[in-house]
């Protein structure tokens, strides 16, 4: 809640379309993960770049990993530690969907 409000939306409307079956515009794959069904959307507005990464690797649900504001500290890069949060959440994911599954 704490991103500006057309940020919320355009991620949102994006994750849509993820939800769907389907792949916005905005979205690429994420780098480092390999075939790990990570992708990233990036929007920029007033006070910076903002980030959300999901995954679609799992049928039962989209999973979206981390939100975050890119401070701009080396270029286009994903920061290493925002790159951890995302690979520890995955890690997650894969237990919440295996549950899934089995209920």
């Amino acid at each position: 809640m704490a991103l500006p409000s057309g940020v919320r939306k355009f991620f949102g409307h994006a994750l849509y379309f993820a939800q769907c079956g389907e792949q916005h515009v905005a979205a690429k794959v994420l780098k480092g993960f390999g075939s790990a069904g990570v992708l990233e959307i990036v929007e920029n507005a007033q006070g910076g770049t903002f980030r959300a990464a999901y995954t679609v690797k799992f049928q039962e649900a989209v999973f979206v990993l981390h939100v975050f504001q890119k401070k701009s500290k080396g270029g286009i890069a994903t920061p290493k530690p925002e790159m951890d949060i995302i690979r520890a959440r995955l890690k997650v994911a894969e237990k919440l969907s295996q549950e899934m599954r089995d209920a």
